[in-house]
């Protein structure tokens, strides 16, 4: 299908005179359905609506949002892909050289809090055209939050922006409901009925099951109320026993959210990644260099939505929500076809999963009629006896797509979670999972290894990770295949002590891991590690707890991670020397480790040092 509309050239050569929405975006327009912008504008159209996409608009006054015109029906608005905020920043607050979401990879094309500034502009053009707030900035932002760039609580982005509704959560079913709507003639004030949605409002509506946030004021001044109200957002992110929830603000506004949308069921997952899209960036930023995200995602299949995973740190839960749902084998397959299609694919597709690749559907069958469970964790701190384990599906997913015509190799890279795969008494996924779709190096997350941080993560023991971590090896070795692993792992957790950060650093001397990507610990909204981050305590228990916030403590942890590196020996050597252990210093610094020597885990088990180990074990 032909790109849709980026300047008023595009719609006079479609012969439209308006345009029913524009879709304002901070990513460059790339139509490929690993963007969000992608799918809402290609489901708008095949619904008969004339769309036009504002991409990367300039912001420095609104003349660019009158591009297309004035928009019959409303403005979307989202910051792109990712949070604004993340894009521009490093951990350390340190603005970005690069922006792979933009031409050429150029940053400095998207404002600070784009879906702000975007529906300020859009307002100061047109007045009177309904706004909508989408995408995961607005979502993870739709009540009074903590703001790692101000360290402040910041209220909701609803009353920043101005826009009419905030759209949370996926939003395809959302949008459709708004759009018909205000086709319908009804003003964008009366509709405040729809699921997934948003907005402000001076009254409270009648809904005897609604539940009531810590104001906005009392989130402010008590730590323990911000828990509180993180709590029961958490609680309530659930399309079926999930209930409408209201925040109060001055002069007695109301920030109320309508319970969430139920996820796309199967035929609408297939129906939705069917549509027909470019799978490329427009062809405008040929010149620029193209847009460097296309690189990951060309040859990658989205197979699933949804995570039960419940780790702490990840905002998923409240965006995408618990329940799992996944697209039909078939569907999977017409769209790998697609692919061997393309001029430049070479026989091999990257990627078939979703926030966890190996969750296929729905953790247990209480789901579908009960929801998930406010109080519990499906998988932490171990498997749910109700939670049904079953790879097949997915096995056979994976079969079907392998033996496609011109199709080489189909790698899983979008993130194994271990402890689902090991608790499955089939060992079939793993033996194909080594068998025909690692690429050399399998990336897995354990995260850490310390008990008490691993717990606050809501990640299992380390000693689940080095079940995975020994059956991997012990088939490669059947497979007469050189295959490692590497780990991702966050430093400077809410709770991981400088202690706990060197216990990390021995294990992964003892381990030979070298860490491909070391993640500091990102405070963004949305997150129970970032209600832990500003709060210093455990949002359910209200246990104290240490938060390494101090960028010079978070340096610490972080170079102790990769201690091996020249550049991080001074910084090593004062941490240890800071905790009191010097005896460490020759340990890790001493004989530093040679690069190649450690790239990977190896199949070196036997070659483990039992001193460290045993050290490591017991924990101080």
């Amino acid at each position: 299908m032909p790109f849709l509309p980026v300047s008023k050239q595009d719609m006079e050569q479609r012969g439209w005179d308006e345009v029913d929405i524009v879709i304002v975006t901070g990513d460059a327009y790339v139509d490929h359905p690993s963007f969000g912008t992608a799918i809402i504008s290609r489901l708008l159209e095949r619904f008969g609506y004339k769309v036009a996409v504002l991409a990367q608009p300039d912001y420095h006054s609104c003349d660019d949002f009158k591009r297309f015109g004035r928009p019959k029906l409303c403005f979307m608005i989202g910051s792109g892909s990712v949070d604004s905020m993340v894009n521009n920043y490093s951990v350390f607050r340190k603005k970005r050289k690069a922006d792979v979401y933009s031409p050429g990879g150029k940053a400095g094309s998207r404002p600070d809090r784009a879906v702000i500034v975007y529906c300020n502009r859009a307002r100061e053009a047109y007045k009177d055209v309904p706004i909508i707030a989408g995408s995961l900035e607005a979502s993870l932002r739709r009540f009074a939050h903590y703001d790692y760039w101000d360290d402040d609580i910041r209220r909701s982005i609803l009353l920043d922006s101005r826009a009419d509704l905030l759209i949370y959560g996926m939003g395809e079913r959302a949008t459709i409901e708004i759009c018909e709507a205000l086709k319908a003639g009804i003003d964008i004030k009366d509709i405040h009925w729809i699921r997934g949605t948003s907005y402000v409002s001076k009254e409270l509506p009648y809904d005897p099951d609604l539940i009531m946030l810590p104001d906005y004021e009392e989130i402010k001044r008590s730590k323990k109320a911000y828990c509180d109200s993180f709590v029961l957002q958490h609680e309530n992110s659930d399309h079926i026993n999930g209930c409408a929830l209201a925040e109060k603000y001055d002069n007695n506004i109301y920030v109320i959210q309508n319970p969430p949308q139920p996820p796309l069921e199967r035929n609408e997952l297939d129906d939705l990644y069917d549509m027909d899209f470019e799978r490329t960036y427009h062809p405008v930023y040929e010149k620029q260099g193209g847009v460097p995200a296309i690189k990951e995602v060309r040859f990658s299949i989205t197979a699933n939505r949804g995570c039960f995973g419940g780790c702490s740190f990840c905002a998923i839960t409240l965006h995408q929500g618990r329940q799992v749902r996944s697209r039909s084998g078939e569907s999977v397959v017409r769209e790998a076809k697609k692919l061997t299609q393309l001029d430049d694919f070479k026989g091999y597709i990257h990627d078939v999963g979703g926030p966890s690749a190996n969750f296929h559907n729905p953790a247990c069958e209480k789901q579908l009629t009960e929801g998930v469970c406010k109080k519990k964790d499906c998988l932490w701190p171990r498997p749910c006896r109700a939670m049904k384990i079953d790879h097949s599906e997915y096995i056979d997913v994976l079969r079907a797509v392998r033996n496609i015509d011109g199709v080489k190799k189909v790698f899983i890279r979008s993130g194994v979670r271990y402890d689902y795969a090991v608790a499955d008494k089939d060992h079939t996924f793993i033996n194909e999972l080594c068998e025909h779709h690692v690429s050399g190096t399998l990336k897995v997350a354990p995260e850490h290894v310390c008990p008490g941080v691993l717990d606050l993560m809501r990640k299992p023991s380390i000693e689940v990770f080095e079940k995975f971590k020994d059956e991997y090896e012990s088939i490669n070795r059947r497979l007469g295949k050189k295959q490692f692993m590497i780990p991702y792992l966050i430093s400077s957790h809410p709770g991981c002590t400088l202690d706990d950060a060197i216990e990390l650093a021995l294990y992964l001397k003892e381990m030979h891991f070298v860490p491909d990507q070391v993640q500091d610990f990102y405070p963004t909204p949305g997150t129970m590690s970032t209600c832990m981050y500003y709060a210093e305590m455990d949002p359910y228990t209200k246990k104290k707890i240490y938060v390494a916030k101090n960028m010079q403590d978070k340096r610490e942890q972080r170079a102790l991670m990769h201690f091996n590196k020249k550049e991080n020996a001074d910084t090593v050597r004062k941490a240890l020397e800071k905790a009191g252990r010097r005896d460490l210093i020759p340990v890790l610094l001493g004989n530093r480790m040679d690069n190649k020597k450690y790239r990977h885990t190896g199949n070196e088990s036997s070659g483990r040092n039992k001193k460290y180990k045993k050290q490591i074990r017991n924990k101080k």
